[in-house]
Protein backbone atom coordinates (compact mmCIF):
# COMPACT_ATOMS: atom_id res chain seq x y z
CA UNK A 1 0.00 0.00 0.00
CA UNK A 2 1.26 3.56 -0.89
CA UNK A 3 1.96 5.80 1.68
CA UNK A 4 1.82 9.76 1.60
CA UNK A 5 4.52 12.07 2.96
CA UNK A 6 2.70 12.41 6.06
CA UNK A 7 2.91 8.93 6.84
CA UNK A 8 -0.75 8.15 6.03
CA UNK A 9 -1.03 4.66 3.98
CA UNK A 10 -3.71 4.34 1.57
CA UNK A 11 -5.74 0.99 0.86
CA UNK A 12 -4.84 -0.42 -2.55
CA UNK A 13 -8.03 -1.18 -4.98
CA UNK A 14 -8.87 -4.84 -4.44
CA UNK A 15 -8.21 -6.18 -8.04
CA UNK A 16 -10.82 -8.57 -10.04
CA UNK A 17 -10.40 -11.81 -10.92
CA UNK A 18 -13.30 -13.61 -12.56
CA UNK A 19 -13.74 -16.76 -14.23
CA UNK A 20 -16.27 -18.62 -16.56
CA UNK A 21 -16.31 -22.26 -17.97
CA UNK A 22 -13.99 -25.20 -17.02
CA UNK A 23 -14.40 -26.86 -20.11
CA UNK A 24 -11.25 -29.08 -20.52
CA UNK A 25 -11.62 -29.14 -24.17
CA UNK A 26 -11.19 -25.71 -24.44
CA UNK A 27 -8.30 -23.12 -24.29
CA UNK A 28 -7.95 -21.08 -21.00
CA UNK A 29 -7.84 -17.11 -21.98
CA UNK A 30 -7.02 -14.55 -19.46
CA UNK A 31 -8.06 -11.07 -20.48
CA UNK A 32 -6.32 -8.15 -18.63
CA UNK A 33 -7.97 -4.93 -18.41
CA UNK A 34 -8.15 -1.41 -15.97
CA UNK A 35 -10.66 0.60 -15.30
CA UNK A 36 -8.85 3.47 -13.99
CA UNK A 37 -8.44 6.88 -15.65
CA UNK A 38 -5.91 9.78 -15.80
CA UNK A 39 -7.25 12.96 -14.15
CA UNK A 40 -9.35 15.34 -16.82
CA UNK A 41 -11.29 18.44 -15.58
CA UNK A 42 -14.44 20.01 -17.88
CA UNK A 43 -11.88 22.99 -18.91
CA UNK A 44 -9.45 20.34 -20.40
CA UNK A 45 -11.70 20.63 -23.27
CA UNK A 46 -14.30 18.59 -22.43
CA UNK A 47 -18.18 19.05 -23.80
CA UNK A 48 -19.48 17.20 -20.88
CA UNK A 49 -18.48 16.11 -17.22
CA UNK A 50 -15.75 13.81 -18.56
CA UNK A 51 -16.62 11.34 -15.29
CA UNK A 52 -20.03 11.01 -16.52
CA UNK A 53 -20.57 8.80 -19.17
CA UNK A 54 -22.60 10.48 -21.84
CA UNK A 55 -24.64 9.20 -24.45
CA UNK A 56 -25.15 10.81 -27.86
CA UNK A 57 -26.28 10.47 -31.04
CA UNK A 58 -24.32 9.48 -33.72
CA UNK A 59 -24.48 10.50 -37.44
CA UNK A 60 -26.34 7.16 -38.51
CA UNK A 61 -29.71 6.47 -36.05
CA UNK A 62 -28.97 3.04 -34.74
CA UNK A 63 -25.17 4.90 -33.58
CA UNK A 64 -24.75 5.87 -30.08
CA UNK A 65 -21.86 7.74 -29.08
CA UNK A 66 -20.57 7.76 -25.97
CA UNK A 67 -18.08 10.14 -24.31
CA UNK A 68 -16.53 9.98 -20.48
CA UNK A 69 -12.76 9.94 -19.57
CA UNK A 70 -11.69 6.18 -20.35
CA UNK A 71 -14.08 5.34 -22.36
CA UNK A 72 -11.51 3.91 -24.89
CA UNK A 73 -9.14 3.44 -22.16
CA UNK A 74 -10.05 1.47 -21.04
CA UNK A 75 -13.53 0.73 -19.70
CA UNK A 76 -14.61 0.23 -23.18
CA UNK A 77 -12.62 -2.51 -23.80
CA UNK A 78 -13.22 -4.25 -20.57
CA UNK A 79 -16.37 -3.89 -21.09
CA UNK A 80 -16.42 -5.32 -24.85
CA UNK A 81 -15.09 -8.43 -23.79
CA UNK A 82 -17.70 -8.37 -20.90
CA UNK A 83 -20.44 -8.49 -23.93
CA UNK A 84 -19.05 -11.05 -25.95
CA UNK A 85 -20.00 -13.45 -22.76
CA UNK A 86 -23.22 -11.90 -22.37
CA UNK A 87 -23.78 -12.24 -26.37
CA UNK A 88 -22.74 -16.20 -26.24
CA UNK A 89 -25.00 -16.74 -23.57
CA UNK A 90 -27.94 -14.81 -24.52
CA UNK A 91 -27.92 -16.65 -27.82
CA UNK A 92 -27.26 -19.69 -25.70
CA UNK A 93 -24.01 -20.63 -27.59
CA UNK A 94 -21.41 -22.92 -26.23
CA UNK A 95 -18.40 -20.45 -24.89
CA UNK A 96 -15.26 -21.74 -27.80
CA UNK A 97 -12.72 -21.04 -24.56
CA UNK A 98 -12.86 -20.82 -20.63
CA UNK A 99 -12.93 -17.08 -19.72
CA UNK A 100 -10.78 -15.37 -16.99
CA UNK A 101 -10.39 -11.72 -15.98
CA UNK A 102 -8.51 -9.99 -14.12
CA UNK A 103 -9.63 -6.25 -13.69
CA UNK A 104 -7.47 -3.52 -11.92
CA UNK A 105 -7.89 0.01 -10.86
CA UNK A 106 -4.23 1.03 -10.56
CA UNK A 107 -2.82 0.37 -14.09
CA UNK A 108 -2.38 4.39 -14.66
CA UNK A 109 0.19 4.63 -11.46
CA UNK A 110 2.22 1.78 -12.42
CA UNK A 111 -0.17 -1.36 -11.10
CA UNK A 112 0.67 -1.14 -7.43
CA UNK A 113 0.01 -4.83 -6.09
CA UNK A 114 -0.75 -6.14 -9.07
CA UNK A 115 2.65 -7.96 -9.40
CA UNK A 116 2.11 -8.94 -5.97
CA UNK A 117 -0.68 -10.98 -6.62
CA UNK A 118 0.11 -12.57 -10.07
CA UNK A 119 2.83 -13.92 -8.07
CA UNK A 120 0.94 -15.10 -5.54
CA UNK A 121 -2.16 -16.46 -7.98
CA UNK A 122 0.65 -17.93 -10.09
CA UNK A 123 0.00 -21.60 -9.28
CA UNK A 124 -4.04 -21.09 -8.50
CA UNK A 125 -5.53 -18.82 -10.67
CA UNK A 126 -3.34 -18.59 -13.25
CA UNK A 127 -2.45 -22.00 -13.26
CA UNK A 128 -4.39 -23.45 -16.47
CA UNK A 129 -4.33 -19.66 -18.53
CA UNK A 130 -3.01 -21.21 -21.92
CA UNK A 131 -3.19 -17.39 -23.41
CA UNK A 132 -3.67 -13.79 -22.10
CA UNK A 133 -4.76 -10.92 -23.87
CA UNK A 134 -3.50 -7.46 -22.43
CA UNK A 135 -6.58 -5.63 -23.68
CA UNK A 136 -5.31 -2.10 -23.02
CA UNK A 137 -5.80 -0.06 -25.53
CA UNK A 138 -7.83 3.33 -27.21
CA UNK A 139 -9.07 4.33 -30.44
CA UNK A 140 -6.66 5.92 -32.51
CA UNK A 141 -9.68 7.97 -34.05
CA UNK A 142 -13.16 8.01 -35.38
CA UNK A 143 -13.12 5.37 -37.58
CA UNK A 144 -9.62 3.24 -36.40
CA UNK A 145 -9.23 1.66 -33.10
CA UNK A 146 -6.17 0.59 -32.22
CA UNK A 147 -5.22 -3.18 -32.05
CA UNK A 148 -2.35 -4.00 -29.96
CA UNK A 149 -0.22 -7.35 -31.02
CA UNK A 150 3.02 -7.44 -29.29
CA UNK A 151 4.27 -5.82 -26.40
CA UNK A 152 8.13 -5.38 -25.36
CA UNK A 153 7.48 -4.23 -21.69
CA UNK A 154 7.86 -1.23 -19.50
CA UNK A 155 10.16 -0.32 -16.98
CA UNK A 156 9.26 1.99 -14.12
CA UNK A 157 11.27 4.18 -11.83
CA UNK A 158 10.43 6.28 -8.52
CA UNK A 159 13.00 9.18 -7.98
CA UNK A 160 12.48 11.55 -4.94
CA UNK A 161 14.58 14.53 -4.69
CA UNK A 162 14.79 16.33 -1.44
Amino acid sequence: SPQLPDGQVLPLPSVILGELGKDPQNPTVCFYGHVDVQPAKKEDGWNTDPYTLTEIDGVLLFIRNLYGRGATDNKGPVLAWINAVETFRALKLAMPVNFKFVIEGMEEAGSLGLEKLLEEENQSFFSDVDYIVISDNLWLSKKKPALTYGSRGNACFFVEVK
